[in-house]
């Protein structure tokens, strides 16, 4: 009986124990490696050795292997003789003392001899990478926004560059939710979200033993009828360097922030159709150069249709309205394939150009304002240090391609002014022994030009917001009112809108255009109307 009792109790207390103990602790999801591909390439070469010597006592202090014919260079004498003696020789006079070679002063060199040999090269090998794209999104909007008939999936796809390697499995999380899948390719659900979207992490692991980096992205997705109560929509977008589905609102990966539900505003839109851009205003600065160069005979209207200071007058600009709607839409066709080469939005472009220069494309103020877009030397400035890639294009034209490799910012004074004088230059259509004094195909290069000095105008901007948040400019502010904050960078200058901001930010208001607007200084007000009638 007793040992009955005894097991009974031993039974209880075991359960005790179970129901008593501490849970497991779950153990988190180590993170990938990241990659790791090196490998060392043999190369076969002649090597030169060089022995230096003091003149003093023809005394070997050191030997020196070259890879290449020719006296050793200063980086290898330090390499092997030692900062010593390579500060010695790099400092002495050179020897002019024919016969009296004890006279000199420091170290020679002189080559003993050649030989085949062999050097093994580390190299960094391509990683793997991994990419995002829509499954079952059967209508794609127009706009940089995918416009779903279903709840679509996003296909997470890695990619191994290396041969006889392969992706051997993807994972990530989604809004803090861990997926992963035994495949090159990954298929996850997605949900309706809010409007500010969910983080995704995602990597793809290879069998060479490591992974891709890790990638981010904001996916956002919103359910609307679009209007039309007998069909729902899924509006879906996605901010990551890897998304390879519909491109992205022009800067919003930058800027980190998502274009309106359903797409960009109209002014921020690029139409299929050079028609569709065209329009038909009065332009009176417009008239009456044309007028003036002789393309439009307005000889019965009073004074010629001039009026003083440059404009014309009612006669003048109606005697000039058929030419002056032809040529303001002469330019429709490129500047729509400069916004699909660019990602400018080509109603931007084309409202920019309609109050910079209401499309004469020459030199409009004393003070050097150029082209269909107005550029100066501080917008060249802003447009070669924000913008490396045209940078890293246009500066060959006009530098060595060394000069170039440093970048603009390390290049000298005389050579900056160089590249702000040429990309002035360029946008600059004035031509005398041209018809109407002006070189068109010139005009036509210069809507490449001001796309990307919008593009570097929207990257400043961005910089401009995060020196002021601490935070991505998104989370403050709106996709439409960055590209408004862009036009106050363009037009005003960065000291303008960083004031605003500061006034702004000093009240605790949010950083809205019609609060920053308030807050620009007296000398900056004129970007009030600026951006009004460009967005409007």
């Amino acid at each position: 009986m007793r040992l009955r009792w005894t097991a009974f109790l031993l039974v209880i207390l075991a359960l005790l124990g179970t129901a008593f103990a501490p849970p497991p602790q779950s153990q988190a999801a180590p993170p990938p490696p990241g990659p790791d591909r090196y490998t060392v390439i043999t190369v076969d070469y002649t090597a030169y050795t060089w022995w230096m010597a003091n003149w003093s006592h023809n005394e070997v202090v050191c030997a020196v292997v070259a890879d290449h014919e020719g006296p050793p260079t200063p980086k290898e004498v330090y390499r092997d003789c030692g900062k010593t003696i390579y500060d010695k020789w790099v400092s002495q006079p050179p020897c002019i003392k024919p016969g009296k070679s004890q006279a000199c002063i420091g170290y020679y060199t002189f080559l003993v001899f050649e030989q085949a040999a062999v050097k093994e090269i580390p190299t960094k090998l391509p990683e793997a990478a991994a990419w995002l794209t829509l499954e079952n999104c059967s209508s794609v909007s127009s706009t940089s926004t995918s416009m779903c008939e279903t709840l679509p999936n996003l296909v997470i796809t890695g990619q191994e560059p290396l041969p006889n390697e392969s992706i051997t499995r993807i994972e990530g999380t989604l809004d803090g939710v861990d997926f992963a899948c035994d495949a090159a390719t990954c298929s996850v659900p997605l949900t309706v979200t809010n409007e500010k979207g969910v983080q995704i992490k995602f990597w793809a692991y290879s069998s060479y033993g490591d992974s891709s980096p890790t990638f981010t992205g904001q996916i956002r997705v919103i359910q609307s009828d679009a209007g039309n109560p007998d069909q729902l929509y899924w509006y879906v977008d996605v901010l990551s360097s890897q998304w390879q589905g519909q491109p992205v609102a022009t800067c919003s990966d930058s800027w980190e922030v998502f274009p309106p539900v359903g797409g960009a505003p109209d002014w921020l839109s690029t139409p299929t159709e050079s028609e569709d851009l065209s329009s038909d205003i009065p332009y009176t600065y417009l008239a009456a150069n044309l007028i003036l160069q002789g393309a439009v005979d307005a000889s019965t209207c009073p004074d010629g249709g001039l009026i003083p200071g440059g404009g014309a007058n009612t006669c003048g600009v109606e005697t000039a309205r058929p030419a002056v709607t032809e040529w303001q839409n002469q330019f429709d066709s490129l500047i729509i394939n400069t916004a699909q080469t660019t990602g400018v939005p080509a109603r931007l472009l084309k409202n920019l150009f309609a109050r910079e220069s209401q499309f004469w494309p020459g030199v409009f103020r004393a003070n050097g304002d150029t082209g269909l877009g107005q550029l100066t030397e501080n917008g060249a400035d802003t447009t070669l240090f924000w913008n490396p890639s045209f940078f890293t294009q246009f500066c060959p034209l006009v530098l060595s391609s060394d000069a170039c490799s440093v970048g603009y910012a390390h290049l000298a004074p005389d050579q900056q002014a160089m590249l702000r004088g040429a990309l002035v230059g360029s946008v600059n259509a004035t031509c005398e022994d041209c018809p109407l004094g002006l070189d068109l195909s010139q005009a036509d290069f210069s809507v490449t030009v001001f796309a990307h000095t919008l593009l570097a105008n929207c990257e400043q901007t961005g910089r401009i917001v995060r020196n002021f948040t601490g935070k991505a400019p998104g989370t403050s502010v709106s996709y439409e009112d960055m590209w408004k904050f862009t036009l106050v960078n363009y037009n005003a200058g960065p000291g303008c809108l960083g004031d605003a901001i500061e006034g702004a930010r000093g009240q605790g208001l949010e950083l809205t255009w019609a609060n920053i607007s308030s807050y620009l200084p007296g000398t900056c007000t004129g970007a009030i109307d600026y951006v009004n009638d460009i967005s409007q």
